[in-house]
């Protein structure tokens, strides 16, 4: 007789799954990763300059080289020596699997400093560079310049 047969016993197999447990389970993994999701994207803290571009959407975490107002450069949150930059971003998986690394310096470093920086990444190999700045900075400065100029 096969499985699914119900012939003599008067019972039925029942062959669904019960997904209950699984959406419970799901719901709170969702709820984890929402809370603990702001908390991932840490960095080295610098004064970031202002632009009235709107952000870009990422939906995987990226690699960041921050340069903060005393030019110590940071691929991540390890800071690394200017002479070194070039050999870590060589040797660095996920910058040369995705050849692009975005770009996070404080509004006080000399322009200078990040176009070497940027040239130290181009000869690592990495083709793309994002520039990261603060939206909401320009935004309250040009509102503020409209407010003063009215008064």
């Amino acid at each position: 007789m096969g499985m699914g047969s119900n012939r003599g016993s008067g019972r039925v197999t029942m062959s669904e799954i019960n997904v209950t447990p699984m959406v419970d389970v799901m719901l709170v993994l969702l709820i984890i990763f929402m809370v603990t999701a702001p908390l991932i994207q840490q960095g080295v803290k610098v004064n970031l300059p202002e632009a009235r571009a709107a952000p870009v959407e990422a939906a995987e975490k990226k690699l960041v080289l921050s340069i903060d107002a005393q030019r110590r450069i940071y691929i991540g949150e390890a800071e690394v020596p200017v002479d070194e930059l070039e050999k870590k971003l060589a040797s660095n998986a996920k910058a040369q699997a995705d050849k692009e690394l975005y770009l996070h310096a404080d509004r006080d470093v000399p322009y200078g400093v990040v176009v070497d920086v940027m040239a130290a990444a181009q000869r690592a190999g990495i083709t793309n560079v994002g520039m990261i700045t603060d939206p909401t900075a320009g935004g309250r400065a040009s509102t503020k310049g409209k407010k003063e100029a009215r008064r």
